[in-house]
Parts: structure tokens; C-alpha cells; sequence
């Protein structure tokens, strides 16, 4: 089934906006915590750790939620539309100190911070639980999978390009008001686009969804433990995505105090339009090498960019050719990886579908959002205790044993979590080949006998319809 121009980027236009937001707090929170408020970093790592758990364990809780909702608008839009108010609310105040000091400023940031995840799950998981239900057609599954992740990523190439220059331009010097109004304009974007996802992207209604269908939480963890190939691909995604949160996390001090030039920070994130080409190049490339292929390319590319980061880090620190030249290897294998997982995860529905006789896409693509919470907590943890143990202090000349651990932390840490998802795909993870040619035909055959069966339902045969004449027609 193709889907229509409009409802393909109305539904892409809305990962634009959250995306804005999600990229603003993992590239710059940390720094506002530690930079601006002059928290602990110890504190701040330790924080984000806790606070990642708590939304990772919620996000499948909320899958079960939203795959029990029964509405006329269905059961995604009425929890995007709410959460996304929520957050957008969560994030003003996350920036927002209201003057406060000492044990108080550390309370409230914990409760803000918290509070955010919470908001922002409410939101997420929805939204692309939404994305697998807009076609069944393997090949515009993957054209269509691919348009929001071009949305989200041109977000983070927004956010990381020009995020510290608007917070300096927007608080005329003063960063803690820049970053306040900055929340200001990218919260009312945010809603804005969802508002269009929301009011051009089609639902149906599931008020006449079986009452006797709803998942109980010991389903909840049967959907996700008992399907082996979702839990290769948690294994996958979660090894890539905490080298991609860990690079992130550390960047900003690195391109500050280990290269000493702060602007090639945003030029470094500027790179992210690679990503975008990564994306939108997926389909053609998966095509042309098949999708098993363009994940070894996918993890090969960040390898060769992060080596080469580190050794124009170590020998040519502020040349901008090497600088930029490791952020498109880089970004373009990120995109290539993004393609190969948003449809995978489409994959492990179709094959939970088979296996457990119920598609739970909320469930399932819950656990994508899962892992990303829990790389972030991982990472978050990794940043700020990783800072305090290799001697970083604030707005200072860094010591050579600290300038070492951050070159280290931010390069040659995330190649390992590379190397294990490559590994995990290639040992674990079956959905490819003939294999993933199988389940689709599986599947359709399956949605081709349940519209028979609904068509027979609804459709009173004519011995029925003529019995019920002659009873009218007798009374």
C-alpha cells in the first residue's frame, strides 16, 4: 500500500520537532548543568544514569497503555497530542532555575529532569509505534521509515550547528537566560509540528477493538522476552546507540578543551546532514548490497571516523579538513545504521505477530525508545563520572592526564559498542535474506485471511438476510 505525499511528511515534520527537543537536552543539558549551574558533574552524570533507567522501564508500560487504548481517534494520536503538551511544559521549566541555590537547585533539577523523561515517553512511544501501521509493503515500509529520521536528524543538525550561538545571541551573553528563551521557541515549534502530524496523518478508530484482546503487564513481558530476534535487536541497536550517546555526550568538552577550539564543535555537528544523505541513500543502497551488507557498512563507517578524529586530534588538532572530513564518515554510516533499524524494528513486529498471534506494535517499538533511554543513561553516567575521574575542572586549562581520558572516552570507547553490535547483527539476528522474504509473505497471507474472516463477519449471508425478510414481512 503507497502511502500519500502529505501523510509521509506531515508524519516526518512531527520528528522535526521532537527531535529539536530530545537533541537540545542530550547535546547541551549536560553542559548547561555543569557550565552554567555549576553543578557537580559527578552529580549530573549520576542523575542522568537514574533518571534514563526510570524512562527506560516506563516506556514499555507505556506501550501496554497505548495498545489497550480503545477510541474514535485510535490509540496513538490521542496520546502524541497529550504528551507532547506535557513535554513541551517539562522542558521550559527543565531550563528554568527560578533563582535557586545549593541543596534546592540540585532538588529541583533532579525533579525537573525526572519529570521531562516521564513527559517525553508519553509522547515518543506513540509516535513511532505510529510508523510501522502506515503501510504493510516491505519496500515502502523502507522509503517511508526513512522520511523521519531525515526530520529527526536534520533537528540534530539544527540543534548542534546553531544551538550555542542562539543561547549567546538570545541572552546577549548571559547563557542561563539564552537558554531559557531557546526552550521558549522550541517548545512552541514542537507543538506546531505535531499538531500537523496529528491532524494529516489518518488513524483508525479502535473502539471496536476486542475488549477481551488487552495486554496485561505478564504479556507485556512475554512479547518482549519470548521474541528472540527483538531481543537480538535490542542487543544491536542499544551497543550502536551507546557509541553514538557517549561520542555525543563528550564532544563538547572535547572540541573545548582537549582541541582548544570551541567553534568546531558546531562545525563538527554540521556534519549531520551526512546522516540525511545516509537515510535518504538506504533504500538504494540496501537495494543494491542487501540490507545485511549495508549494516557492516553502516558500523564500518564511525570505526574509520572516530579513529580519524583521534589521530587529528592527537597531531592536527585545528585542522578543519580532518575535522569535517571524520563527521561525514561518521554521520554517513550513522544514517545507513538509523535505515537498517527503524525497519528492523518493523521486522520484529511482523515476526511477534506470528509468533504470538497479536501484532503489540506499541509494545515492541517501546523497546526502541527503551534502548535509547538506556544508552543516554549509560552514557550520562559514563559522562559525568568519566570527567570526575579523569580531573576535569570547569571554564579551566585541563590537566594532560584529563585532556588524555577525554580523547579516550570520546573516540576509542564508542569503536568497542560499534564493534559488538556488527557482532550482535551478524551472530544474532536472523530477519535478513531469504528469511525476512519469508516472514513477509507469512504475514500478508496471515492480514489476507483476517480481512476474509472480518468480511464474512460483517457480511449476513442470503439465507440469513432472507430469513430475516420473511420475519419482518410476518410481524
Amino acid at each position: 500500500m503507497k502511502v500519500p505525499f502529505r501523510q509521509k511528511y506531515s508524519f516526518g515534520l512531527g520528528a522535526l520537532g521532537k527531535d529539536a527537543v530530545i537533541c537540545f537536552v542530550g547535546t547541551f543539558l549536560s553542559y548547561y548543568l555543569t557550565d552554567v549551574l555549576y553543578l557537580a558533574p559527578a552529580f549530573v552524570g549520576s542523575l542522568f544514569f537514574g533518571a534514563r533507567i526510570w524512562d527506560a522501564i516506563n516506556d514499555p508500560i507505556m506501550g501496554m497503555f497505548i495498545d489497550n487504548t480503545r477510541t474514535r481517534f485510535g490509540k496513538f494520536r490521542i496520546w502524541l497530542t497529550i504528551g507532547t503538551l506535557l513535554n513541551a511544559v517539562a522542558f521550559i521549566l527543565l531550563f528554568t532555575n527560578f533563582g535557586l541555590t545549593g541543596t534546592n537547585l540540585y532538588i529541583y533539577i533532579a525533579v525537573a529532569y525526572v519529570v521531562f523523561g516521564m513527559t517525553y515517553t508519553i509522547m515518543d512511544v506513540p509516535y513511532w509505534s505510529w510508523l510501522p501501521n502506515l503501510t504493510n509493503d516491505p519496500e515502502e515500509r523502507e522509503k517511508v521509515s526513512v522520511i523521519p529520521r531525515i526530520f529527526a536528524s536534520l533537528a540534530g543538525l539544527l540543534v548542534g550547528t546553531f544551538g550555542l550561538q542562539a543561547v549567546q545571541s538570545l541572552g546577549n551573553g548571559n547563557e542561563q537566560t539564552g537558554f531559557f528563551i531557546i526552550s521558549i521557541l522550541i517548545s512552541i515549534f514542537f507543538i506546531i509540528t505535531i499538531g500537523i502530524t496529528v491532524t494529516n496523518v489518518p488513524e483508525k478508530s479502535t473502539l471496536n477493538q476486542e475488549k477481551g484482546a488487552k495486554i496485561t503487564l505478564k504479556k507485556m513481558i512475554q512479547v518482549i522476552t519470548k521474541n528472540d530476534q527483538l531481543l537480538a535487536f535490542i542487543g544491536l541497536l542499544l551497543t550502536f546507540n551507546l557509541a553514538i550517546q557517549i561520542l555525543n555526550g563528550f564532544m563538547i568538552y572535547y572540541f573545548k578543551y582537549v582541541v582548544g577550539n570551541e567553534t568546531f564543535f558546531s562545525l563538527f555537528f554540521f556534519t549531520i546532514f551526512a546522516e540525511m544523505l545516509g537515510l535518504m541513500l538506504f533504500p538504494k543502497v540496501s537495494q543494491l548490497l542487501s540490507r545485511e551488507k549495508t549494516y557492516v557498512v553502516a558500523c564500518g563507517m564511525p570505526i574509520i571516523g572516530m579513529l580519524l578524529l583521534f589521530i587529528s586530534g592527537m597531531y592536527a588538532p585545528n585542522n578543519v579538513v580532518l575535522v569535517m572530513g571524520s563527521g561525514l564518515i561518521l554521520k554517513f554510516g550513522s544514517g545507513l545504521s538509523l535505515g537498517v533499524t527503524t525497519v528492523a524494528i518493523a521486522d520484529c513486529i511482523d515476526y511477534g505477530e506470528l509468533k504470538f498471534g497479536t501484532r503489540n506494535e506499541s509494545i515492541i517499538c517501546s523497546a526502541q525508545t527503551f534502548l535509547m533511554k538506556l544508552a543516554q543513561a549509560v552514557s550520562g553516567l559514563l559522562t559525568g563520572v568519566g570527567l570526575s575521574l579523569v580531573g576535569y575542572v570547569p571554564n579551566v586549562q585541563q590537566s594532560a592526564s584529563a585532556i588524555t581520558g577525554i580523547r579516550v572516552l570520546t573516540c576509542i570507547v564508542p569503536i568497542i559498542f560499534v564493534i559488538l553490535s556488527l557482532a550482535i547483527y551478524r551472530k544474532f539476528y536472523k530477519l535478513k535474506g531469504a528469511r525476512l522474504q519469508q516472514l513477509s509473505l507469512d504475514v500478508q497471507e496471515l492480514h489476507e485471511k483476517e480481512q476474509t474472516k472480518t468480511e464474512n463477519v460483517e457480511m449476513p449471508s442470503e439465507a440469513n438476510v432472507e430469513s430475516g425478510t420473511l420475519a419482518s414481512e410476518s410481524q
